[in-house]
């Protein structure tokens, strides 16, 4: 059953949804995206090392990220941005702050290494306004499928520091045998998921959702390789055909 509110709030969506898996389960989304509004095509491809084969790729990822390289385009030109952690609670009406000028090496200065033909995709969690993720904090009590060098992730940040469990994880991961022996390693920036203090998502001016560069360091060239991403909260369901929690796109550099 779906149902709706209403609020007079004008930042608040007019429109809420409960009850409805598509309603309250975020959507995953990724970044760059193929140009070509006839098909649904999912394919990252370009040839070589040559920047007018990349170029479209990088100048895609650069005008989505206009507003994160750009703070001061946002509404509230960027004054109420905040210096978020996990061990610090978020200011009422602040922002937190989304640099991806340091993301090196996935950075507009580096081509997002597109160059080097060991390509950046950014993963974003699509807004629902008011959701609050239940996080899988405890390394004994994790998801069958969710990936070993994920679980493995999720221990040794509980070692380091407890408060940075609050996160909604990421993976991704080839989905044959054959693409996860061709993917190569897989690195996450600036970290494996979006920060727990980035939620719930309140409308505040000039928020921006958080975002994870991810790198792929040496995938195998001249082979088309087929990768699921996923997020991880107890209160995400992964549906591909809904794309609840989950994304697909192919990789392909000849």
């Amino acid at each position: 059953m779906l149902l709706l509110y209403f609020t007079l709030d004008p930042r608040i969506p007019k429109y809420q949804t409960d009850g409805s898996l598509i309603g309250t389960n975020p959507g995953l989304g990724f970044r760059p995206m193929p140009n070509d509004t006839n098909s649904l095509s999912t394919l990252i491809w370009y040839k070589g090392t040559a920047k007018e084969n990349y170029e479209y790729w990088t100048n895609s990822i650069a005008e989505f990220l206009n507003y994160y390289r750009k703070p001061g385009l946002t509404p509230g030109q960027g004054a109420n941005i905040y210096s978020c952690d996990f061990d610090k609670e978020v200011p009422s009406g602040k922002v937190c702050e989304v640099d991806v000028r340091d993301w090196a090496p996935c950075t507009f200065e580096n081509n997002y290494n597109y160059h080097l033909q060991s390509p950046c995709v950014f993963i974003k969690l699509n807004k629902i306004y008011g959701w609050k993720p239940e996080y899988y904090d405890d390394p004994n009590n994790l998801p069958d499928k969710m990936p070993a060098d994920l679980k493995k992730f999720i221990t040794d940040e509980k070692n380091i520091d407890p408060n940075r469990l609050k996160t909604v994880w990421v993976s991704c991961e080839g989905e044959t045998p054959a693409d996860v022996e061709n993917i190569g390693e897989i690195k996450y920036i600036p970290r494996r998921g979006f920060p727990g203090y980035f939620f719930p998502y309140e409308n505040s001016e000039g928020y921006l959702s958080p975002i994870v560069a991810v790198h792929f360091v040496r995938p195998r060239t001249g082979i088309l390789l087929n990768i699921e991403c996923k997020a991880w909260a107890k209160n995400i369901h992964h549906d591909r055909r809904d794309k609840l929690g989950v994304v697909h796109f192919e990789l392909l550099i000849d």
